[in-house]
């Protein structure tokens, strides 16, 4: 029988069909193409969250068994979450011309893509409720939040909502999967949303206005980059604000310094964002971290 016949065939991000690579591609390709998947999971926010979660499962007082658990649980649906934003972008981002975007860059095809979100998908699914019926349904809730945002909500002025439903479920995730099931604090479930919609407005940023040109109209790109800007720091200063000031008991010297970091960072990166457009992003993850460290030494915590 011929090679040629019944060979795959691929679907670029413009919709150009294109041969799959034979199967004496070289191992250089295909290690191109591995690193291409890889970047297009969004690797640095996938790891941070999941370290978090991971942590904070640790610090729950959760046996190593279980930590694995919900790690592989978070990761899953983090994966899941970057490839179907990429997936579902590939076109819009070869018409604004995003060349790190590893499917515009041609490091790794969209449907390959497209499969790894569905398969990391089916994998957290039954990862996530082994943790705990309960405790994985609002997972799952959070994850289907993430994947709502990529398919539809992106372009609407409810473009920020997935981002604080999925956020607020990942610490409810981990509570709930505890000795008792206990939900988490309040105040902890509402700084996690707010870090969501001040993440969504700092990854935004940079982008908007080639997102406007493309035709997104969430949230962030309908209030401009200015004002989306000085809006920043205050979902970001609130959550810290939460974490230090709600939580039964004196305020410490640990919680005055996270919530006098915050302020400073988030003012000084809105102000100085419209010269250094992903400044605002950066300061965004150093509250984050403030606040992580913050609430692990609270008493290592989120009940």
């Amino acid at each position: 029988m011929d090679a040629d016949v019944g060979a795959d065939v691929d679907v670029d991000a413009t919709g150009r069909a294109e041969a799959a690579p034979p199967a004496s591609a070289s191992s250089g390709a295909r290690l191109q193409a591995g690193a291409g998947l890889l970047k297009a999971c969004h690797p640095g926010p996938t790891a941070a969250v999941t370290l978090l979660m991971t942590g904070m499962a640790v610090a729950g007082g959760q046996v190593a068994g279980r930590c694995l658990l919900v790690a592989a649980a978070v990761l899953t649906g983090q994966l899941s979450v970057g490839w179907s934003n990429d997936a579902v972008d590939a076109v819009r981002d070869t018409t604004a011309r995003r060349r790190t975007k590893p499917v515009v860059a041609g490091t790794v095809s969209v449907t390959a893509v497209r499969r790894a979100a569905i398969t990391a998908l089916a994998l957290c699914v039954p990862l996530s409720l082994a943790y705990g019926p309960l405790a994985g349904t609002v997972h799952l809730i959070g994850v289907a939040a993430a994947w709502t945002y990529n398919l539809r909500l992106k372009a609407t002025p409810l473009s920020w909502l997935p981002y604080a439903v999925g956020f607020a479920a990942l610490p409810a995730f981990v509570s709930l999967g505890l000795a008792g099931r206990p939900w988490p604090a309040w105040w902890v479930v509402a700084s996690a949303a707010l870090l969501g919609v001040g993440a969504h407005l700092a990854n935004v940023l940079p982008d908007i206005a080639a997102d406007l040109a493309t035709g997104v109209h969430g949230w962030p790109q309908r209030l401009g980059p200015t004002r989306a800007r000085l809006l920043l720091p205050l979902p970001l200063v609130t959550a810290t604000a939460l974490l230090a000031l709600a939580r039964p008991g004196p305020v410490g010297i640990a919680g005055a310094t996270a919530l006098a970091v915050a302020l400073i960072v988030a003012v000084g990166s809105a102000l100085l964002g419209h010269r250094w457009p992903r400044l605002p992003f950066l300061g965004a993850i150093g509250i984050a971290a403030a606040d992580v460290a913050l609430l692990l030494q609270q008493g290592a915590t989120i009940t």
